[in-house]
């Protein structure tokens, strides 16, 4: 590693941990630890869901998929960001509205009882620790790379900055990492999108022409189906993107720390500016990359494209502006992960401690001491199965959260905001039959089995063809919900009415 790069990787930790300690001041009651207080602005929580949002798999992966695949690569920016249209116009507003820290707060509005909220607790736990074994795996090996240290340490070095952060400062010390994060990660992905855009002569239309001969693919390399030759599979992952960020906890979690639904609704239009911005220049990123640096500098660097920007950034900037590529890359990294840390110590403190087991009769003090120490517990053990995930192929652990997330969470919060007749049968349905079907469908898809060995965990054939399942979870999971209310005799239409005027005007 050299100088410049490790003087602006203590810079970058340096600044976090300023933070952590100006914001631990601040946090002294549950509410502030677990929402900030409901204090942030409009742009801030916007700034703070982009860099929630925008992991490494968002900088890294998808520049180097477009490197390498062209169109194909650019699926994923499309998924990510048409995601935030249903988030903006669903489940934003009444979210707010309607929860306090957790989904399952949000849920429980109408459904107060213990076994919805521990499986909505459940649900939640389930997609963060799979997301984040994903989040550490990645992590661990792209700061080995990029420091040339150790897989353990690099896993280590992360896991104690994000449960310094969360345990320390709680929601406000990961919103303000989170927002400087968002901001650096522009301001690097403007300055090497320019630079591309300079090489170009700032014609977009020549970059384009170009494109066509520079990589091996040739004009293929702007056409679908380089990568994904399955139609059915790119329509389920899609669908698993699109619907399955709106049932992510650690978003989510991110409209209970604005004081209403209007500003939720405002961070979620700042949001989405932000994230459209990155994905639409990580066309820049990727067509860079792959014109200046070339697929098999690429690929010998890590096969899966990963080292493409920061690649990128030294042929095009020299060794100063790959150090802060890398830097930018090692922050993002802690601002996910850090995020994912809270969602699940609140899944865990707040819902199964906090409200199901001491049924909610805990003082300020004790809530407190529950989220740290919850937080403590998600992460060592979130470390430790990265640790022995190494070897493993993660694709699939993401691509399980979103479907989990889509298949799960996602019908049941529709429901509860939008449908009369939806009962506790059907939430529980809903949520258990998703949940259980996304697990099964990866378990036997060709993530896990495939007949080459190395090729996934283990040897054997796929009994499920697709990649992804959501397409046959995310139904899965609104029929369920559907068939157990109907079955159901119980309504409670008094209290839907109560809901639906909370989750149309905030009112308590």
């Amino acid at each position: 590693m050299s100088v410049t790069a490790l003087i602006l990787f203590v810079l970058i930790v340096g600044m976090t941990l300023v933070i952590t300690y100006w914001a631990a001041k601040r946090t002294k009651t549950a509410s502030e630890f677990y929402t900030a207080g409901g204090g942030l602005t409009g742009w801030q929580n916007g700034l703070a869901i982009a860099g929630d949002y925008l992991s490494a798999a968002s900088f890294l992966g998808i520049a180097g998929a477009i490197a390498l695949s062209g169109f194909d690569g650019f699926f994923y920016s499309i998924g990510y960001l048409v995601a935030y249209l249903v988030v903006l116009y669903i489940v934003a507003e009444p979210l707010r509205n309607l929860g306090k820290y957790t989904i399952a707060d949000m849920i429980n509005a109408r459904f107060d009882q213990k076994k919805v909220r521990g499986v909505a607790a459940l649900s939640t736990l389930t997609i963060v620790i799979f997301y984040m074994i994903a989040q550490l795996v990645g992590a661990g090996a792209l700061i080995q790379l990029l420091l040339g240290i150790d897989y353990w340490v690099a896993v280590l070095l992360v896991g104690v900055m994000m449960t310094t952060y969360v345990i320390f400062g709680g929601m406000t010390a990961t919103s303000w990492v989170q927002i400087t994060k968002a901001v650096l990660l522009m301001l690097g992905t403007v300055i090497i999108s320019f630079l591309v855009l300079l090489k170009f002569n700032f014609n977009v239309f020549t970059m384009f022409d170009e494109m066509k001969t520079l990589t091996p693919l040739g004009e293929d390399y702007l056409n679908p189906g380089v990568k994904y030759k399955n139609p059915i599979d790119t329509i389920s992952m899609m669908a698993a993107l699109v619907l399955g960020t709106a049932g992510l906890p650690h978003i989510l979690m991110r409209f209970f720390t604005v004081k209403d639904a209007k500003t939720a609704r405002s961070s979620v239009v700042t949001a989405t500016w932000v994230v459209g911005i990155f994905y639409i220049l990580t066309i820049f990123l990727g067509f860079g990359a792959a014109a200046f640096v070339g697929s098999e500098e690429i690929i010998s660097a890590n096969a899966a494209g990963n080292m493409a920007a920061p690649l990128l950034a030294k042929a095009l900037g020299g060794d100063f502006l790959m150090s802060f590529v890398s830097a930018v890359a090692f922050a993002t990294i802690l601002a996910v992960v850090a995020g994912l840390v809270l969602s699940g110590a609140s899944a865990f403190a707040h819902d199964i401690y906090g409200q199901i087991i001491k049924k909610g009769k805990m003082t300020e003090k004790q809530q407190m001491l529950a989220a740290r120490y919850a937080s403590i517990g998600v992460a060592v053990l979130s470390i430790i199965l990265a640790l022995f995930a190494q070897k493993m192929n993660v694709a699939f652990l993401v691509s399980l959260a979103f479907c989990v997330a889509a298949s799960a969470n996602l019908p049941v919060i529709i429901f509860t905001i939008y449908w009369k007749k939806f009962n506790t049968a059907g939430a529980m349905a809903g949520m258990l039959t998703g949940l259980i079907t996304a697990l099964v469908l990866v378990a036997i898809s060709p993530s896990v089995l495939n007949p080459e060995p190395g090729a996934a965990i283990l040897v054997g054939n796929p009994i499920f063809p697709l990649t992804n399942p959501a397409i046959v979870s995310i139904p899965a999971g609104f029929l369920a919900a559907y068939i157990g209310t109907v079955v159901s005799s119980k309504r409670d239409e008094k209290k839907y009415a109560e809901v639906a005027v909370k989750a149309n005007t905030g009112v308590k």
